[in-house]
Formats: structure tokens, sequence, C-alpha cells
């Protein structure tokens, strides 16, 4: 067996702040203890994994507004939530979807942990999340209401529905979570990053931490600017329009959701009877040098050094999967760097829920967990010929049952350079 990845050792000192008043030599352990998922192809946690051991994708012709007149018809909606079904009626004129479905999420992880925040200390327990779009919708109707009526019709919750923390704040007023809590804005990445960040707070002191990541910008004014980026698939069938390392990727497809995990010190848990789905073993994050000068694979090998992991102990990577030909060889040329070609088994996912923003990587992450729990690989639907640069042993069409899966490496990157890495293990690993 080959020993763990080394790491620059500047970069391992920022990956973690140091940890007060505690023994480094044995930090914290944070174990997740409970999930949440809102997803195009599920609304649930278990709706969604079975959706996604099925192949059934959440992707079809946009409903939440006209989209005729653009160049892109389809997207990963949540058709079957109703906000109102969900949001008390007081909540509703203050919030955007996105806050509202954070909200949704939220409580069902806290409830799948059998967490009781009211009994943990005052301020054990906190929440960080990430948001790429923040409040979009609720911006759009401020300046449909500054436009078309005035600035007295604008609403006096426009100060703070739209910020990318909304759903943070919500999150902890809700739930009485009144210790550390922010925001990461690093678009995909981001859920990783709010999660690296939640496990640092653990090592701190923390007893519980509710992290992720959720977004939604469905509507006119966050369509335009996804068009803008030029990355949007414009083929028209929902089966087609997304391929991850394809012969025929031609961008990806637009989704709405994400995931929100219960984190726990380990022994907190445990004291408490709590039974965890997994172990973050490590997280890392680095930026592009530049766009001849990717950085994926040193996220990666990061944050296997901070789990002490070997390449050879990783059983499974959820790929980032950008669906664009220059990106997806990027990564696989990273991915075979490291493993080998057709090293690692390799999976993307979120073929069936489109790109989330900053819900994407969270919700790789859950799927992991639920990957080790289940010991079965969910596939990538719709790709059908690998591109010639891509060696990968890429998951399709049906699961893949591995009785020995124990480690998962999750990787994500946001638009503009950013790149981050989870290794999440088995309880018992």
């Amino acid at each position: 067996m080959s020993e763990p990845i080394p790491a620059p050792q500047q970069e391992l000192d920022e990956l973690e702040e140091p940890v007060e008043d505690e023994d480094q030599r044995h930090p914290a352990r944070a174990v997740v203890t409970g999930i949440g998922v809102a997803a195009p192809n599920g609304l649930g946690t278990e709706a969604w994994w079975q959706a996604l051991l099925a192949g059934r994708s959440g992707i079809a012709p946009i409903t939440r507004f006209d989209a005729s007149g653009y160049p892109v018809r389809i997207a990963g909606e949540i058709a079957d939530f109703v906000d109102e079904d969900h949001i008390p009626s007081r909540l509703l004129p203050s919030t955007d979807r996105v806050t509202r479905l954070n909200l949704v999420v939220a409580q069902e992880a806290l409830a799948d942990s059998g967490a009781d925040p009211a009994a943990l200390p005052g301020y054990g327990a906190g929440v960080i999340t990430a948001s790429a779009a923040g409040g979009t919708e609720f911006g759009q109707r401020g300046l449909e209401a500054l436009w078309g009526k005035g600035a007295t019709y604008v609403s006096a919750y426009q100060s703070f529905a739209w910020f990318h923390a909304a759903g943070t704040a919500q999150i902890s007023i809700r739930h009485a979570l009144r210790g550390p809590g922010t925001a990461m804005v690093s678009e995909q990445a981001g859920g990783i990053d709010a999660l690296a960040r939640a496990r640092r707070e653990i090592r701190k002191g923390a007893s519980l931490m509710v992290t992720g990541g959720v977004d939604s910008a469905l509507c006119p004014w966050g369509w335009v600017a996804h068009l803008s980026s030029g990355r949007l698939s414009t083929v028209g069938d929902p089966d087609r329009a997304y391929l991850p390392f394809d012969r025929a990727a031609c961008g990806h497809v637009v989704g709405e959701g994400g995931a929100l995990l219960v984190l726990e010190d380990a022994a907190a848990a445990a004291a408490r009877g709590a039974v965890g789905y997994g172990v973050v073993a490590g997280c890392a994050a680095t930026f592009d040098g530049g766009p001849d000068r990717p950085r994926l694979k040193e996220a990666a090998e990061l944050a296997l050094a901070d789990a002490g992991v070997s390449t050879d102990q990783v059983d499974v990577v959820f790929a980032d999967a950008a669906g664009e030909p220059a990106a997806d060889r990027s990564e696989a040329a990273a991915l075979t760097a490291l493993f080998g070609p057709y090293g690692v088994p390799v999976t993307a996912p979120k073929s069936m829920t489109g790109r989330l923003g900053a819900g994407g990587a969270s919700l790789d992450v859950a799927a992991a967990l639920l990957a080790l729990r289940d010991k079965v690989i969910p596939p990538t639907t719709g790709t059908a010929q690998l591109a010639e640069d891509c060696r990968l042993d890429l998951v399709t069409e049906v699961p893949r049952r591995l009785p020995h899966l124990r480690t998962a490496l999750v990787l994500a990157r946001g638009r503009g350079g950013f790149n981050s890495a989870a290794v999440v293990r088995a309880m018992d690993a």
C-alpha cells in the first residue's frame, strides 16, 4: 500500500486554523449525522437517492417562467415544491425561494440527525451555508416593483432577502443556533467550502453545525446571468443536453436545490447514541493559477493528505463533471494523474439534476455518504461514448455495487478558478 500523499506544508497550514485548547495531534472527528435534500429528481433524501439509483432525471422543460424566448429552455426544477405548503405564511413576504428551500432542507437534516438544538450549549451549534446566487428571484421582484410602480412599492425586506447569507440567518433564527454562522460564495465549489469551514468549527469546539449549500436562480434575471457564461448546453432534448465526459458534451444544464448536512463532534454524537453516515476526513481548496494552470489535482492531493489517505484507498470519485469538452479533459487528466488510466470508479450523478450552483457539491457529498452506507455507486446518465482524452472508469447506465466501498473523494470547481475537494469515509474506516 502506498503512503498517504504528502502536501506542501504551507498549504496544509493554511487549510485548517489551529485547534484552540485541544491537542492538535488528536483533533475532533467530524461526523455527518443528518442529511436533508431538495433536488430536481426528489424532494427529501430518500426520494432523491432512490431516483439516482433508478437513473431517473429531473431535467425537463422550464415551467417556472416563460422561457420560450431564450436559447435554453430546459433546467432541473424542483417541480413538487410548493413554497406555501412548507413555509409559514408570515415568512413568505420576507424570503426568497432559495431561503425557503434552505429552511425545509435544514429541518429534514436536523430531524434526521435526532439532535435537539435546545439541549446544546447556548453557543455550541451554528450554521455555515453556501450560495452562489443569493435571493435572485426576490431581487428581480424588487426591480419589477421599482421600475413598474415606483420606489415606495419596493419591499423593505429587499435590504436582506436577496443576500447570500439569508439562508444561514433564517436557519439560525428558526432553530436557535447561536454559534458560528457565515456564508460561503465560491459558486459550484461552495458546498464543500462550507463543509470544510464547519469542520473547522467542530475542531475548535462546536458541538454541532448545519452546513452545505442550496441554490435557486430559475427566474428571468437569473437565467440571463446563467446564459451570459456561455457554458450552457443549447441542446433541447433533456436526455442529451448534459453529457459529462462524453464525445458529444457541449455544456451543462442548470438546476436548483442542494443538500444540507448536520456535522457533529464524533464523541458528542456517540454520547447521545447517534449513528453517523460517515466521517468528513479531509478537505482542501485551491485556486487556479490562470487558464493554463488548473489546480484541481492539487486540491485533491491536499484533501487526501489531510485525511491521511493514499490514492489506492480511494474507492470512488464523485466528479465535478462540467460537461464542457476542455473542462472535462482537464478533470480527466487530473484523475488520471492521481489514479492512473481507468484506475478508480468515477461517477457524476449531477447528470440527473443539472449543476446546482453551491448546492451541487454538498449534494455530491450527500450522495457519497449514502453510497458508503449502501455500498453502491449511483450512475452517470446520458454519457454513452467517452471523449478520447477521458480515460476514466465512468459508472454509467446502472448502479455499481462495491462491497468494499469505504472511502470517497468528492471534487468541485467553481466558475472563476475555485477548486475544492473532500474525502468522506465510512464510520469504521
